[in-house]
């Protein structure tokens, strides 16, 4: 039978590594916010030809904003809104963009709402996204 040993550990230190901040090089980009109203479709092909449109002219999204409508009191209403919300912040992971600001003038039931949208805001920060919302009520983050 074979004895087993535990692998022995370095005690010397190997040789310290730049952080990639560290190794960061200025770039020619201007950053910018889509709306997305200007979105012709949320599908991959269609982002991936806008994406390389826009790194073509030098231009970094950063940003993308939307508006929301949750003036109806209807779980499937507000179900279908969450949806398409959604799909926008799959879209801005996508174009990688550092934020999604979320837009709507009137809630007509923030406990149907809040939920959801924070929902929304728990998907896009496993996408590395800040969810913003700006509307008349809030979410805990």
């Amino acid at each position: 039978m074979q004895a087993m040993y535990p692998l022995a550990m370095s005690t010397t230190s190997g040789p310290e590594l730049e952080s990639p901040i560290d190794r960061c090089r200025p770039a020619d980009v201007t950053p910018v916010t889509l709306e997305a109203t200007a979105l012709e479709s949320t599908a991959p092909e269609y982002l991936r030809d806008l994406k390389r449109e826009l790194h073509g002219e030098g231009l970094s999204p950063a940003e993308l904003t939307l508006e929301a409508c949750f003036d109806e009191d209807c779980s499937l209403a507000t179900q279908g809104e969450i949806d398409r919300i959604r799909s926008y912040v799959r879209a801005g992971a996508f174009l990688g963009v550092d934020s999604v600001t979320v837009s709507a003038d009137t809630v007509a039931n923030a406990e149907k709402v809040r939920p959801a949208i924070a929902a929304c805001a728990e998907r896009a920060d496993r996408e590395g996204i800040a969810l913003e919302l700006d509307a008349p009520i809030t979410i805990e983050h």
